[in-house]
């Protein structure tokens, strides 16, 4: 997601840049996060108040820049005697209406839960709950399309994509590339090298830059669980847990709802991390605490597992650490500039690509000013119609799609979507059906437009459908996939 956001931001500036991205757009921490734009209201119990400032801030900045993946979501935090007392919670929603500039979203309010639908689903205990606001995102669409973006303004973007080498020579940085499809390899120079590698920042510091062991970020592992849907309203619930943590429960692509997330300590590569089932028991036994339908291991559809890097202060519980982010700068006047990132999260992403641009531009000797405040993101201008209405407009235009598609490539697209289906006129000519509502021409869309190469940047991180597809749809996508994204093809 830094990565992605400082892309845009500094094409959008006329400066050169090159991405490369080892894997694919999201592969690792920024696909697989709890999906929230949001303050953090338990980083109020750290006195981290900067922290919450800076991204209750920016929920409604990034709500619009992209508002067809980015949507208002109320959370419910039901009360009970043993864990934070009931004043704390007031104080803390006071805080978290008031100290972000809210203008759109609605305000906290108190619920009666044997009344209120939100009660349903809970086990009768629980009476009394809190109900504020944040926002749902889909997180790796927001990469793809701060890439897309960034590349529309002159960046480029590669993907499959390995750093081997940097060295500094007369100034300059001297990268070497490797594509780790074909193994060809090349030589890329950069005035300022920018190490926003998240998970990997301590290996990528000891690996192709060659610098001296030491560490400056913590890994920590976070797990969650899909299980079939537990309420039927569109809110979102989020607990407190007998050892101080919290975790949600949110309504999940219609039929599912998503829980988590854990908080565990990590060692090893990020790219092999999993959920174990102790995260798994552990989850489950927390729903089970508040929800009237029971919960077993053989409810979880799917499950998957991040690793988020956290700035490393010392010693002390996972969930306690800071989610803050650190810009460490290297180089003196005259040499090549690194710039290391550690820390951070999808909500600050846009200011932390900010305050990365005003240290290129400085390297630079340039004086551009921020803007990726204004306007917005590929397909976000939705205009006074909104989402409803471009829905509506699509269905207008293309009467052959189903609701459900139309929603789904609105949510997936916005106004883009027109593009997606250009001249189609039937069902036909939108190609070959692959299995609930993903058809040729969204895939040639998703591949020449949106660096994906694999049927699982399709079905797992473009749109969420692998959630939908059987292993005989799944392997059908990966073989035209994989045809239509070799090198030889040339369509990128």
């Amino acid at each position: 997601m830094n990565g992605c956001g400082i892309a845009r931001d500094a094409a959008g500036r006329g400066i050169s840049v090159l991405l490369a991205e080892q894997g694919d757009l999201a592969e690792g921490t920024s696909s697989r996060s709890t999906k929230l734009v949001h303050g953090g209201l338990r980083y109020l119990e750290q006195f981290e108040f900067r922290l919450v400032h800076e991204a209750l801030t920016e929920r409604e900045v990034l709500w619009n820049l992209a508002p067809h993946i980015i949507h208002p979501l109320r959370f419910v935090l039901p009360h009970h005697d043993g864990l934070r007392p009931a004043w704390m919670l007031r104080l803390g929603l006071f805080l978290y209406d008031h100290i972000g500039g809210r203008r759109k979203l609605p305000a906290t309010r108190v619920l009666d839960l044997a009344t209120d639908a939100a009660g349903k689903a809970l086990k009768p205990q629980y009476r009394k709950a809190f109900e504020y606001s944040d926002l749902w995102v889909d997180d790796a669409r927001l990469v793809a399309l701060n890439a897309r973006d960034a590349a529309d303004r002159g960046a480029e973007i590669r993907t499959r994509c390995r750093i081997e080498s940097a060295r500094r020579e007369d100034g300059i940085w001297h990268v070497g590339l490797c594509d780790t499809r074909t193994g060809a390899r090349e030589q890329a120079r950069a005035h300022v090298l920018i190490n926003a590698t998240g998970s990997w920042a301590d290996r990528f510091a000891q690996g192709p830059l060659a610098e001296p062991q030491r560490k400056r970020i913590r890994l920590v592992q976070g797990s969650h669980i899909i299980v079939p849907r537990l309420f039927d309203h569109d809110r979102c619930y989020i607990f407190q847990n007998g050892d101080g943590r919290i975790f949600f429960a949110i309504p999940y692509e219609s039929e599912f709802t998503l829980i988590g997330t854990t908080d565990r300590d990590f060692a090893g590569d990020p790219a092999s991390v999993s959920i174990s089932d102790e995260e798994v028991a552990y989850l489950c036994a927390g729903a089970n605490d508040y929800f009237r339908t029971p919960l077993t291991p053989d409810d979880v559809a799917w499950a998957y597992s991040g690793v988020r890097s956290l700035f490393e202060e010392g010693e002390g519980k996972p969930q306690d650490a800071t989610r803050d982010y650190v810009l460490e700068r290297q180089g003196e006047a005259g040499e090549a500039a690194l710039i290391n990132i550690f820390g951070g999260k999808i909500t600050t992403y846009r200011r932390l690509s900010e305050e990365v641009l005003e240290i290129v531009c400085d390297v630079l000797g340039r004086d551009d000013l921020p803007w990726t405040h204004a306007g917005t993101l590929p397909g976000g201008d939705l205009g006074r119609e909104g989402f409803a209405g471009l829905v509506a407009r699509l269905e207008r235009y293309f009467p052959f799609l189903e609701p459900e598609l139309a929603t789904r490539l609105a949510h997936g697209y916005g106004t883009q979507a027109f593009r997606v289906l250009d001249d189609a006129r039937s069902e036909a000519d939108l190609g070959q059906p692959f299995g609930h509502g993903l058809f040729e021409r969204e895939v040639r869309y998703l591949v020449e437009r949106e660096w994906a190469m694999t049927a699982e940047d399709i079905l797992w991180r473009r749109s969420k459908l692998g959630l939908r597809f059987n292993e005989q749809q799944a392997e059908v996508l990966s073989t035209f996939v994989t045809e239509l994204s070799s090198p030889a093809k040339g369509s990128r």
